[in-house]
């Protein structure tokens, strides 16, 4: 017996070997993929009667019970902000072309005070 040395020292056990419980090994190429590859698809989930699905970085609910869907409120409201945009666009337009308008009258207007005033002036010598 030792006197400074390790009381205790167990055996070393030799390394197991466990059976696999995982059928990762036994599945074909096309199963995997199909089952975890990269084409999943959009986010569903269904909470309390209400599926909702994420996509394009919004959730969107579908049949939650209203009779308009959450893609066509989605739908409608990219479609208002473009008309809005579109009658923005020409109400500007219009406030050019009636400004436009307005300096070409005025310059009419110039005109034929000058041409008045010419015609008048001739009277006037004669």
């Amino acid at each position: 017996m030792p006197l400074f040395g390790n009381k205790f020292s167990p055996k070393k056990t030799s390394p197991r070997r466990s059976a696999s419980l995982s059928n990762l090994s036994t599945i074909d190429e096309a199963q995997k993929a199909a089952e975890f590859g990269l084409d999943y698809g959009p986010i569903r989930v269904k909470l309390g009667g209400a599926e909702i699905t994420y996509q394009d970085g919004q959730w969107l609910s579908e049949g939650g019970g209203s009779g308009v869907s959450q893609r066509e409120v989605v739908k409608l409201k990219k479609d208002k902000q473009k008309l809005e945009e579109e009658n923005n666009l020409l109400k500007l337009k219009m406030q050019i072309l009636l400004d436009m308008l307005a300096e070409q009258t005025c310059e009419s207007h110039l005109l034929e005070k000058e041409v008045q005033e010419m015609r008048g002036g001739r009277g006037r010598k004669k």
